[in-house]
């Protein structure tokens, strides 16, 4: 992976409670590559700290969920991944953050190649005031990555197909992103995510502006993605990340308590305050 500007055009082109029931084994981790390495990372926020020394490894082509209590620095963590936090002022990262070996905060990296690289869906649908095609080709349009229109509506085809939308919208293209239902809104995002062929994609709650069918499609395409991409995922929801994740890291006091595969940390916490959080004494 590559983050700078002079290597943005070959990056392009690489492609309640009681425990909740936990689909993904745990098994599923044995052997998985590590895509994000982040050890000792702070943030603050002016003389504020938000996170406190955490250390990480996030698997590829799996999905780990942040669990935590509103407030405990699951987004703040998440949003280290792509420098999101660089656009907060008086915030400041320590620490290191590699992606693919690749140091996320050196001085050579383009921030904003990075964000094409690890892509990010936010809690509320942002579709552009643009047509449902032009929102999928956006991207792809503007990092040059198709020389034709015919290469353009493969990207856009393929795009809306891994996001599970083509066949709902493929006899409306034109018609605008913004008058799609939430749900589908949603899966438009996450299309022109893939849409640059990421290596990583980021969701902050994803589904907290959903109601339960669009939630279990999200879910599902969260499941189908992963064969191919690293997903991290902040939920609210501990049925959600025992639901989709494979690893789970749970957070408390802008700190990283514990974290391990998804079964064992719903099933058989190491720490007491996990226990209390997923038993629901607190949070």
């Amino acid at each position: 992976m590559e983050f700078s500007s002079a290597g943005a055009e070959r990056a392009m082109t690489s492609l309640s409670m009681t425990a909740p029931t936990v689909r993904a084994a745990a098994g599923e981790l044995t052997g998985a590559p590590v895509k994000i390495n982040a050890r000792d990372v702070n943030v603050f926020y002016g003389e504020k700290q938000a996170l406190h020394d955490v250390s990480i490894d996030i698997p590829d082509r799996a999905v780990t969920a942040f669990i935590g209590p509103s407030g405990c620095g699951k987004t703040t963590f998440l949003r280290c991944f792509n420098r999101m936090n660089d656009l907060i002022e008086n915030a400041r990262v320590s620490g290191s953050i590699q992606i693919e070996g690749k140091d996320a905060y050196a001085k050579t990296v383009d921030p904003v190649v990075l964000r094409t690289r690890v892509g990010m869906v936010f809690q509320k649908p942002n579709p552009f005031p643009k047509s449902i095609y032009d929102n999928v080709a956006y991207g792809p349009r503007i990092h040059g990555m198709a020389k034709s229109k015919t290469d353009m509506d493969q990207i856009v085809e393929r795009s809306l197909r891994r996001a599970g939308l083509w066949e709902e919208v493929k006899d409306r293209l034109a018609q605008p992103g913004t008058g799609l239902s939430g749900g589908q809104q949603q899966r438009l995002v996450i299309a022109r995510t893939v849409a640059v062929n990421p290596d990583v994609i980021l969701m902050d709650e994803p589904c907290s502006a959903l109601d339960p069918i669009a939630t279990a499609k999200i879910e599902e395409l969260i499941d189908e993605l992963r064969a191919n991409y690293c997903i991290v995922i902040v939920t609210h929801s501990m049925a959600q990340a025992a639901r989709v994740s494979q690893k789970t890291a749970f957070f408390h006091l802008g700190k990283l308590v514990e974290t391990g595969a998804t079964e064992e940390i719903f099933t058989n916490p190491r720490d007491t305050r996990t226990q209390d959080y997923i038993t629901g004494r607190f949070g």
